[in-house]
């Protein structure tokens, strides 16, 4: 949590400005298309970025589907894991995220300049009608991110049960599931330290509606486990030949 607290005060007046910004943006979106709401959303995790002094590299961006709304699957592991994904999704995408964490200052703002997904978790009639305007959008050709851990619990590189339900938004909107590997995303809000990190997105091929429709949700998610959990013990093994960010901290801020 170190990390969170020196960029909030190094850069306050940057905050306000960017959340002055951002609800401006969100007020007037008969004024700003998709891109001008997503590039002013990049412009805010750049700035997280540089001041937090966290570096992204990413990976297989050419595999992403060219036309038409697909859902990405992730591991989570912390506070950057979607910001992370968006900062290496040059094109448009939102996500989908717990209401009470996405009233954060900037969170709240970058969830609405993306059109995001808020799942209010103590409302079950407003989940099914969250995850249907999903289903519908992802239709539409929105592509989301979503994770179908549930959350995340300090559980670093290590994959936690992957929620069957969350694929039902992908197989009811008949599209593309992209399994994403996140590496090392733990790192900058999980400990207390201000050292420079460095994360991975790692984007990898995509399943077609083909390939799963006669398989159930819980198939489908040990699929998507499956393949995550491979890339990331690649990239474990990747770190033990090379010696790549081998700063690793030994201490959790609980």
């Amino acid at each position: 949590m170190l990390r969170f607290y020196c960029l909030v005060g190094f850069s306050i007046f940057l905050i306000i400005y960017y959340i002055l910004k951002a609800d401006y943006y969100v007020k007037h979106g008969d004024k700003y298309n998709e891109y001008e709401r997503y590039s002013l959303a990049l412009n805010i995790i750049h700035d997280v970025k540089k001041r937090g002094r966290i570096s992204t590299v990413s990976y297989g961006e050419e595999k992403l589907p060219k036309d038409g709304g697909y859902v990405m699957y992730a591991n989570h592991q912390g506070k950057y894991d979607a910001l992370g994904i968006m900062d290496s999704h040059k094109e448009p995408c939102s996500v989908i995220m717990d209401a009470g964490r996405s009233k954060m200052p900037l969170a709240d703002q970058v969830i609405s300049l993306v059109d995001g997904v808020r799942l209010d978790r103590t409302d079950f009639h407003k989940q099914v009608k969250a995850l249907k305007q999903m289903t519908e959008d992802v239709k539409g050709g929105r592509r989301f991110i979503y994770f179908p851990e549930g959350g995340y619990r300090h559980n670093g590189n290590k994959l936690q049960d992957f929620l069957p339900g969350a694929f039902k938004v992908a197989k009811n909107a008949g599209v593309p599931i992209v399994p994403v590997a996140l590496y090392d995303s733990h790192l900058p809000f999980d400990y207390n330290s201000y050292r420079k990190v460095t994360t991975q997105v790692c984007f990898m091929d995509p399943i077609y509606y083909e390939e799963y429709a006669d398989m159930s949700t819980k198939e489908i998610s040990e699929l998507v486990k499956a393949r995550i959990e491979e890339k990331l013990d690649e990239l474990e093994e990747n770190r033990r030949s090379n010696g790549w960010n081998m700063w690793v901290p030994k201490y959790k801020n609980c």
